[in-house]
């Protein structure tokens, strides 16, 4: 299975998107970690587009992502 380099993450309570580009790291769960250019937003995101937010440093309260789709 071809995997995926980026994903846009939809956030529903703000209305924000981002794009985030998957790093060399693995998740808890054991698929790939993508990150913003920023390095602030981390997720785990599965083949399905399941996402699961990393904290990427202290006192951080991320929004829930409703969706993670390929981003060209």
């Amino acid at each position: 299975m071809e995997s995926v380099e980026r994903y846009e993450l939809t956030f529903p309570v703000s209305g924000d998107s981002i794009v985030v580009t998957r790093t060399d790291r693995k998740g808890a769960g054991g698929h790939p970690v993508y990150a913003d250019e920023t390095g602030i937003v981390r997720a785990e995101i599965d083949e399905q587009g399941n996402v699961r937010i990393l904290a990427s440093g202290g006192h951080q309260s991320h929004d829930v992502p409703v969706r993670a789709v390929p981003s060209p």
